[in-house]
This record gives structure tokens, C-alpha cells and sequence, in this order.
């Protein structure tokens, strides 16, 4: 099984780290509305006490695993319709 969608998701992840970091993002207005652990951190506690590293990292991370479960679930759905013919 080759992973795609898990690579694009990866790359979808570190380009939106990567323009929060050059500055272009100053009020964290995409990472915020892209980043699911964010989300989460926002629930829980104050954005501004959680280590941006961190946040970074669970972003790419998050990413790759929505971009593997995609990946997942297309190789069934082929598999599956491959079984059938």
C-alpha cells in the first residue's frame, strides 16, 4: 500500500508550521483554524502557556494521521471493489 494522502497531509502540515513561523500568520489565525490539537489546547488551557514547539509537532502529527487514515480507508474501499468484480 503506497501513502499518498498521508504524504500531502504531512505537507499540508509543515507548510502551515512553516508560515506561522516566517510571520506571515502574526495573530496565529491559520494555525488556529487548521491545527485539530489546538483545538484541544484551547478547550483545556491558555494558548499562550503551551510550548509553540510542541504545538508544531502535534500539528504535523495530526496531519499525518488524517492523511493515513485516508490512505486507510481508500485501500479498503479498492480492496473491497476489487473483490466484488
Amino acid at each position: 500500500m503506497r501513502y499518498p494522502a498521508t504524504a500531502i497531509c504531512t505537507l499540508i502540515g509543515l507548510a502551515l508550521c512553516l508560515f506561522n513561523v516566517t510571520g506571515y500568520d502574526p495573530h496565529n489565525l491559520f494555525l488556529m483554524m487548521f491545527s485539530v490539537p489546538m483545538w484541544f489546547v484551547e478547550l483545556f488551557a491558555d494558548l499562550h502557556s503551551v510550548n509553540v514547539w510542541l504545538m508544531y509537532a502535534l500539528t504535523v502529527l495530526s496531519w499525518a494521521l488524517i492523511g493515513y487514515l485516508t490512505d486507510l480507508g481508500l485501500s479498503r474501499t479498492r480492496a473491497r471493489a476489487r473483490s466484488r468484480a
